[in-house]
């Protein structure tokens, strides 16, 4: 989706093929530096866009800043097309980064979570999050061994319940796919039972 939406001239070509944006509270976006869209399986690099459409914000978090800062815009500024108003893009340069050449995908998934669950789960309806990585440490190697976990996790849970592989592949494909849809957030009123999502405010910690 990240990757055609990059590549498109006109991004309102692609409303009828792309999830409808506009209803979204945040949108997490996996960056690639790939610049030729005939190579499927091109780049070198990933990073993470992170959209609060409530706020019109977009922050982008590199652990190589700023390798794909210019991509990033890019999408940023298509997806404010698509949402009908332009988002205010900030590069986190306080992002961690890695002290490799291959941590990209793990810093991303990590980013991922932390920004979902200990921030924009984590505090009550309405409040502002603050959106900074600043001084937080990724433990790349623990994080992939608990990224591997998961997997497996589901791939055995998968075993159990189909047998066939074919089976299994698409069973752990769609709980990666549906991962989150049933939890319960803690922003939910109460009284209500609506949802107001968090608003994003200083990036500063």
């Amino acid at each position: 989706m990240v990757f055609l939406l990059k590549n498109t001239k006109d991004p309102l070509t692609l409303e009828s093929a792309l999830p409808d944006v506009k209803k979204a509270s945040h949108i997490f976006l996996p960056i690639n530096d790939c610049r030729n869209p005939s190579i499927a399986e091109g780049g070198t690099h990933w990073s993470l866009l992170v959209v609060g459409v409530s706020d019109r914000v977009a922050f982008h978090y590199d652990s190589l800043s700023p390798a794909n800062c210019g991509e990033a815009r890019e999408v940023s500024k298509k997806l404010g097309v698509l949402l009908g108003f332009p988002l205010q893009f900030s590069d986190l340069e306080d992002t961690p980064q890695q002290d490799n050449g291959s941590d990209c995908g793990v810093h991303v998934c990590w980013a991922m979570k932390h920004l979902l669950v200990k921030r924009l789960l984590a505090v009550e309806r309405e409040k502002e999050v603050q959106m900074s990585l600043r001084g937080k440490r990724v433990d790349a190697t623990g994080y992939r061994k608990e990224m591997f976990k998961i997997c497996e996790g589901l791939r055995k849970k998968a075993s159990r319940r189909l047998g066939s592989p074919m089976w299994i592949i698409i069973n752990v494909l769609l709980t990666l796919s549906t991962c989150g849809i049933y939890s319960t957030s803690p922003r939910t009123s109460k009284h209500d039972g609506k949802d107001s999502p968090p608003r994003i405010g200083d990036v500063q910690p």
